[in-house]
């Protein structure tokens, strides 16, 4: 691949420009008309490229970054495990169509310690995966913020999987009336029906082959929602203990607004199931609109 000091990443199509910093990252998107931007952490998967394949609708110039960001991996979490892919990263996003990537190190995103955080209100912070994350979505808000300051994109691609994290992160724009638009793009899924994550990687044959169940699950909670039948707690126990009874470790199923993320009620126009799960020592994270 490139080096990682602002050289060029070239294959026989496209020029890919890397840089490591945030003044040569600033230079380059000066000239760049309508901007698009694909934030990740790297070990890119067919659902970060079709991030960017959505993008290419939305601008002039596709940008992308690469960065782990220590800030939203608690005690405990895989912070230091998380694969590096960077060469590999580098011919999916040339062959996608990235333009620029911004691909800096801890010490260019954080020269100083971060004493300053984005605090999300607690509706999308404390519930769900932020009980299950104590301060995962201060980390992920913060860092976006300073991403979205530095790349200054027109607008933004976040999936749908990762649907509290796009919730909070569209009311982030929204609340600080940031010049980005946060665009929704769809989960991306295996034959099988399971979502691309980074981390299924960490599966083993044996738990690649059940981790579809937790997909499943969510749509038969989904089906006899749209049945009619409303006994919401009832159907989350259920969900969970027809993981668990398959050797899962749920972490939750929740029936929720899908606009606020707030439990339902009759005033709710959308809803949606989501679920976590460990299976062995992988957490995987699903929901379903309904």
């Amino acid at each position: 691949c490139a080096s990682r000091s602002g050289g060029p990443y070239r294959d026989d199509v496209f020029m890919m420009q890397i840089h490591e910093t945030i003044e040569s990252i600033r230079t380059a998107r000066a000239g760049c008309g309508r901007v698009a931007f694909v934030p990740t952490m790297g070990n890119l998967h067919d659902g970060h490229l079709a991030l960017v394949r959505e993008a290419t609708r939305h601008a002039d110039t596709v940008v992308a970054s690469i960065f782990v960001n220590r800030l939203q991996f608690g005690g405990g979490e895989d912070f230091e495990r998380y694969p590096r892919t960077f060469e590999s990263d580098c011919r999916k996003l040339t062959d996608a169509g990235v333009a620029h990537l911004f691909a800096p190190d801890e010490s260019v995103m954080y020269p100083h310690p971060q004493t300053y955080h984005v605090a999300p209100a607690p509706a999308h912070a404390d519930e769900l995966e932020g009980a299950a994350r104590a301060g995962h979505f201060r980390g992920v808000a913060t860092v976006v913020l300073k991403l979205f300051s530095i790349v200054q994109p027109d607008a933004a691609m976040f999936g749908r999987k990762d649907y509290q994290q796009l919730l909070m992160i569209s009311a982030m724009a929204r609340q600080f009336a940031l010049p980005v638009r946060i665009v929704p793009c769809e989960t991306v899924r295996a034959d099988d029906g399971l979502a691309l994550s980074s981390r299924n990687g960490y599966l083993g044959d044996s738990h690649r082959a059940d981790a579809p169940r937790l997909f499943r699950v969510l749509t038969s909670v989904a089906q006899a929602v749209r049945a009619g039948n409303d006994r919401y707690p009832a159907l989350e126990r259920d969900a969970m203990a027809e993981l668990a009874a398959a050797g899962w470790e749920p972490d939750y199923i929740s029936v929720r607004d899908a606009d606020e993320l707030t439990r339902p009620t009759d005033h709710s126009r959308r809803l949606i199931v989501l679920g976590a799960a460990r299976l062995g020592g992988t957490r995987l994270l699903d929901n379903v609109g309904i």
